[in-house]
């Protein structure tokens, strides 16, 4: 196989996504009464609630009764120095979001219908789900005082903001007509052990002097994590150069500790055992895990295809669920008091059981397989604080069970929060559904329950990697449908907001052929009742 070079570093764009935000002046103390004014037919109103949590709300002369409170994703509730790939340069904000990254094309498409936006910055960055879901339930009360002709609350929110949508719509169906929890985040402890895992991983295999977690107490812990972010960002750069020096058997970063005889085993296997072992998708922004350069003789096209294209997808989807590892990971720890990944118990073989004779040839073969396995089996392992960890517990979760209107949707290729989070919740009401069922068989009711969610699924194309001239995979083009974190178009989010306004005014759901010529329109939104995302990791042992 020749060797390529990649164009540009690898995008990172769970932190761009992430940070998108909508600058403005916020009073930053509660207001009893929003400052409001009122331009080219919008009423802007900004305030605060009583936990000084800034928001915007945005009001059409128009005003047709129905409000959108939009819950952003999560921030890191420190600061990142400049120099920190993605990161770099972040200062901690509360600025609010009324809609999806503040675009202002879906502002004006929602403005222009009669519809208001509104969202919170709240008060807490970082993991926030408990106070962002009273910041909301003030918020809402804010609103309906300030606008009297309010007579529906759609919810939606991407990322922790789903998260949070979808335990606003459990928690208080009094309050809000219908919510989409987008690109959502599930129970928290399932996610962490996703991120857990490929920190440990990334740790093991190429770098030791990473701490993964159990960070010390104030600026020391701080200190400590901003260096792992260094130490892993450093890694995948040194992975990134080594596969574009040498894609069939690149060198090891010079910071792993593996055995000699272990460094036989190409780095790139390393990487996607990684990705496998904690669930990270296998196709990322620009790489499909089955393409290969144009023109190449067959023997290198099937080497690019079955080893090469996945080695270079883990890259990309690891470095984001690494990160992610990282600021969530000292963020939680100082919530609860303590380290919060173990893996004392966990069997990475079983694992990848399966998935190691789907992914054989990027794993390098039977004896790639079983050299990596041996790492993990001999490397110590992280130990969680039993405190902690049930401290961790009592922070809000999912039940599944929503008597209004939901709409998930989420990328299948999604690094940050997996499908599998979506598939979590999904489950969760299936089960919930079948209790009511069960029920009315029992009382001799024969009409069945209400569906009450709709999950909307966002696939990659089967082929989407792109090549330069020269042979080298072109990473500038922008990132496939259905890969990245909550990649999601402004046509896709207006559909997600027509549907949430008829399920507000219909108590249902859309369906049938007016919901497959709504997806259909959109693009890239695919509604199959047969599909189910692979369950995350941190569920299975």
């Amino acid at each position: 196989m020749r060797n390529f070079k990649l164009k540009r570093s690898l995008t990172l764009v769970a932190a761009s996504s992430m940070l998108s935000l909508t600058v403005v002046s916020i009073p930053t103390v509660a207001q009893a009464t929003p400052a409001c004014t009122t331009a080219n037919f919008v009423t802007t109103c900004l305030g605060a609630t009583s936990d000084t949590a800034p928001y915007m709300m945005m009001v059409p002369a128009n005003f047709n009764g129905t409000v959108y409170l939009y819950s952003h994703g999560y921030r890191p509730n420190v600061p990142v120095p400049a120099g920190i790939p993605g990161y770099g340069g972040y200062t901690v904000t509360n600025t609010p979001e009324p809609a999806p990254g503040g675009n202002a094309q879906i502002i004006g498409a929602l403005l222009g219908k009669g519809y208001a936006v509104m969202g919170s910055g709240f008060a807490r960055q970082g993991w926030n789900a408990d106070s962002a879901i009273k910041t909301n339930v003030e918020l809402i009360g804010v609103f309906k005082k300030q606008f009297t002709k309010t007579t529906k609350v759609v919810a939606w929110g991407h990322s922790l903001g789903g998260f949070i949508t979808q335990a606003l719509a459990e928690k208080h169906p009094e309050l809000v007509s219908a919510a989409a929890p987008l690109c959502m985040a599930s129970d928290i402890g399932p996610l962490m052990t996703m991120a857990g895992d490929a920190l440990w991983g990334i740790k093991t295999f190429f770098d030791p002097t990473i701490k993964g977690g159990n960070y010390s107490a104030g600026q020391a812990g701080y200190a400590e994590a901003m260096g792992d972010l260094v130490k892993v960002f450093t890694v995948i750069g040194s992975l990134q150069a080594a596969i574009g020096a040498n894609a069939s058997a690149p060198a090891w970063p010079a910071t792993s500790q593996v055995p000699a005889a272990i460094k036989a085993i190409p780095s790139r296997s390393a990487l996607v055992m990684v990705a496998l072992m904690s669930g990270v998708p296998l196709q990322s922004a620009h790489f499909d895990s089955t393409s290969a350069p144009p023109g190449i003789p067959a023997t290198s096209a099937l080497s690019f295809q079955l080893a090469i294209n996945p080695a270079l997808a883990a890259l990309e989807n690891v470095a984001n669920a690494a990160a992610l590892a990282v600021l969530a990971t000292h963020d939680l720890e100082l919530q609860a008091g303590g380290a919060i990944f173990d893996n004392t118990a966990t069997n990475y073989a079983a694992r990848v059981a399966e998935e190691q004779f789907i992914w054989s040839s990027a794993l390098s073969g039977v004896s790639g397989i079983g050299g990596l396995l041996s790492v993990l089996a001999a490397s110590p392992r992280a130990k969680a604080n039993p405190a902690a960890v049930a401290k961790l517990a009592t922070l809000t979760g999912h039940s599944g069970k929503v008597e209004i209107p939901t709409i998930l949707f989420t990328g299948t290729a999604d690094p940050v929060t997996t499908a599998g989070n979506q598939q979590s919740v999904a489950d969760k009401y299936a089960a919930y559904w079948s209790e009511k069922w069960a029920a009315n068989k029992k009382a001799g009711i024969r009409t069945r329950p209400a569906n009450n969610q709709l999950v909307l699924w966002n696939f990659p194309p089967e082929k989407y990697t792109k090549f330069t001239a020269a042979g080298s995979p072109d990473t500038t083009v922008p990132a496939a449908t259905g890969t990245n974190h909550c990649n999601f178009t402004v046509a896709q989010h207006l559909a997600i907001a027509d549907m949430l306004a008829y399920a507000a005014v219909n108590g249902k759901n859309l369906s049938g052929g007016a919901l497959l010529t709504k997806l259909r329109k959109a693009g890239n939104m695919t509604f199959d009742r047969g599909y189910a995302a692979a369950r995350l990791k941190g569920l299975g042992g």
